[in-house]
């Protein structure tokens, strides 16, 4: 929708900002003060479909707001939604597709069903670790990046045996692989969640 709008301005030498907050706030003053020196047909085409992009808006805030509710009436994604990087939306995920997580003998099984640990390569005795398997639930697996994404630096500023963990892999492998394993390290955790029915634990503080 935003790349549309920015399309149909920028044939006519109108640049907007890049930020989306920033974009709709001058988007709407441009329109509502007519600084906009664009024919009648094309702003009628820009005033649609900046009322289809907040009709959007309000559907996905409504949408949100009752995920909220959902997370906030049900204990399991209650406690899901603590843990860093996993939130609402992915709360509600795990739940729908995977229950009380009672499928699956420990957390590494569950990472494995998401397709994030990697795959083995077995050749001349040696076992070779390669990239991750990418079978199961794609959705999740995405959010799970994702979410492991937006957690990251949360864990590398947190004193704790995680942050450890994530600080000394960031020393030595790319981000982005990083990110994957946080994912899996992520589902291992909401596996013990959902399993044992306690609240996630941030871990000790270490001295």
């Amino acid at each position: 929708m935003t790349n549309q709008l920015r399309a149909v301005l920028l044939e006519r030498g109108v640049i907007l900002p890049k930020r989306r907050s920033c974009l709709a706030k001058r988007l709407d003053e441009m329109m509502t003060e007519g600084e906009l020196k664009i024919s009648p047909r094309a702003l009628r085409l820009l005033q649609d479909l900046r009322e289809e992009w907040a009709s959007l808006d309000r559907r996905i805030g409504s949408y949100d707001d009752e995920l909220a509710a959902l997370t906030r009436d049900d204990e399991q994604a209650r406690r899901l939604a603590t843990i860093p990087g996993i939130g609402t939306i992915n709360a509600t995920a795990l739940l729908a597709a995977v229950g009380d997580a009672s499928a699956f003998a420990k957390g590494r099984d569950l990472a494995a069903w998401l397709g994030l640990t990697p795959r083995q390569h077995s050749t001349g005795g040696k076992t070779k670790l390669l990239g991750i398997s990418k079978r199961g639930n794609k959705y999740l697996r995405t959010q799970l990046i994702h979410g492991a994404r937006s957690a990251l630096v949360h864990f590398t500023k947190r004193q704790t045996p995680i942050g450890a963990w994530v600080r000394q892999m960031l020393t030595r492998a790319h981000p982005n692989v990083v990110v994957v394993a946080l994912a899996a390290k992520l589902a291992r955790i909401a596996w013990a969640v959902l399993r044992h029915g306690r609240d996630y634990d941030h871990g000790p503080a270490m001295a």
